[in-house]
């Protein structure tokens, strides 16, 4: 769990509802079904228009990441393939076998496979860098739907203003009516920068920046793999694959 994005959304909302207590307006001036529904349920309608399904699907699974992103340990992550390399200069590269099947990552089950089926350095090196690729360019388009919803968001708080406002309009002939009318037509433009601002675009940078750190330690492990397939020894093999840990 990461404490530190639970701790910044909690911190969030106080602000909000914190700053309206504070300007006098209260909790309830926040509280707007007209607007909930004008600015929540049309970002996500705008989202789902132009966003794939499998695209859509993919960024539901990992919003989770910003509260529990994969685990990422490189400095074991060197270990481990310093001794997949002791190994192979020992025992010779068919002696890895017994260490694919224990791989829970497929990503790492493949690469030590393909290592195992004595695979060249540049085949190696060429399959599993389009496979990080790709699986890059997946991953980031479906963190990019989250900062589409933060793009749409404001622009439909604006139109829910609008709608509040067309409202009050039509109620010019009474006073009484105006100035609770005109408090909750902003509400709309509320909801619309607050989520943008305060939860969406922040999700999407989370998001990136965890999916170019994932890319980083399987670019590593495939620096790790091919270097082994090389022969390389073992101490020059995890000087270099520290350089990935500035």
């Amino acid at each position: 769990m990461d404490i530190v994005s639970l701790a910044a959304i909690i911190l969030a909302i106080v602000s909000v509802i914190g700053g309206s207590i504070l300007k006098g307006s209260g909790v309830t001036a926040l509280l707007s079904g007209a607007a909930f529904m004008i600015v929540v349920l049309g970002t996500i309608s705008a989202v789902c228009l132009h966003t794939p399904g499998a695209t859509l699907k993919r960024a539901m699974a990992i919003a989770k990441w910003v509260f529990m992103p994969p685990k990422s340990n490189p400095h074991q992550a060197i270990e481990q393939i310093v001794e997949w390399s002791n190994t192979a200069r020992r025992q010779g590269l068919l002696a890895l076998e017994a260490s694919v099947d224990a791989q829970p990552d497929d990503f790492i089950k493949k690469g030590l496979q393909m290592l195992v089926d004595g695979a060249e350095p540049e085949t190696l090196r060429a399959t599993l860098e389009v496979e990080i690729s790709a699986k890059e360019h997946h991953d980031l388009a479906a963190a990019k739907v989250f900062e589409s919803a933060g793009i749409y968001s404001p622009t439909l708080g604006i139109i829910g203003a609008v709608m509040g406002l067309m409202a009050v309009m039509q109620n010019l002939a009474d006073p009484s009516k105006l100035g609770a009318g005109i408090a909750a037509a902003f509400v709309a433009t509320i909801y619309g920068i607050g989520f943008a601002n305060l939860f969406l675009l922040p999700m999407a940078n989370k998001l990136k920046a965890i999916i170019h750190a994932r890319s980083r330690d399987q670019e590593m492990l495939v620096e790790g793999l091919v270097s082994i397939a090389r022969g390389e020894n073992p101490r020059n093999i995890e000087a270099r694959l520290s350089g990935y840990l500035h």
